[in-house]
């Protein structure tokens, strides 16, 4: 099998190296493997990272070093495009954050199910936390009106977005969302989570290029709409599995600049989704 694995990285290159390694490992002898490591105009030090990363598996991975942050989706389509254009012999691609860890088996179980894979144009797997919660299926159905209006106050005022994050995090058992308890099924879902997807010859089949109209956050929803526009959904599949190191490809952003990036996406999202009418 022949796989492909793009990621972004931007000053956390440590991320990347243990991604890579493990993905290495987990493909062996049995698997060709290329790796297409998008940088986002780093610091040095971290550029020098993913040289020396680069000059570890020199067959296996391609760095792209960007002269400008372009984003999260955006970066991604960069090494789209390299990947396609360089290794056209790669038909399966993993594509997400840096901050993954792929088990032994990933490379196995991803052969194993090559037929999912040829038969929807996104698979999410099942992404595990470091602390061990599912963060798929990410949104099965829909997001209620409630949730929704929740969401527009949270962009309206920092503060308050701080406010909100607190109660949910002392309500939690209260208010958290049932969807990632159905991570044992196998599922067509409305979203999966943005950290990590798989993507086959039938995506490529409708497009070239993920929809990226955000620099940063909100691509659950925009994937999501790209792909019902062709009148397809994402697959969950959990046979499929990676851990997630759960924000740490964000942690060089300040928390009021995440927001504000997130808020601006959000003025996007609320273009096509509407919470009455």
């Amino acid at each position: 099998m022949k796989l492909g694995y793009i990621c972004t990285n931007f000053n956390n290159s440590g991320f990347t190296v243990d991604a890579v390694r493990s993905l290495v490992a987990s493909a062996g002898t049995d698997h060709a493997l290329h790796v297409v490591v998008v940088d986002n105009q780093s610091a040095p030090e971290h550029v020098q990272t993913l040289h020396d990363l680069a000059a570890e598996f020199p067959a296996v991975v391609d760095l792209l070093l960007n002269d400008q942050n372009v984003g999260y989706f955006p970066g991604l389509n960069c090494g789209i495009h390299r990947m396609r254009e360089r290794y056209p012999e790669v038909q399966h691609f993993v594509i997400g954050n840096n901050d993954l860890l792929f088990p032994t088996e990933f490379c196995a179980s991803v052969k194993h199910n090559l037929s999912v894979l040829d038969q929807h144009a996104v698979v999410s797997p099942d992404i595990m936390t470091l602390d061990g919660e599912h963060q798929n299926p990410h949104v099965i159905r829909t997001v209620s009106k409630t949730r929704e209006l929740v969401y527009d106050l949270y962009y309206s005022n920092y503060l308050l977005a701080q406010t909100i994050l607190w109660l949910a995090r002392v309500s939690r058992l209260a208010t958290d969302r049932r969807d990632e308890q159905q991570h044992h099924a196998a599922q067509p879902i409305y979203q999966g989570h943005g950290s990590c997807y798989l993507i086959g010859p039938k995506f490529f089949d409708h497009f070239h290029e993920l929809w990226a109209p955000t620099f940063l956050m909100g691509e659950e929803f925009f994937l999501s709409k790209q792909l019902s526009d062709q009148g397809m959904q994402t697959w969950y599949d959990p046979a499929i599995k990676v851990t997630h190191c759960y924000h740490g490809s964000l942690r060089s952003l300040p928390s009021r600049r995440l927001w504000q990036l997130a808020c601006e996406a959000h003025k996007v999202y609320r273009r096509y989704v509407k919470v009455f009418g």
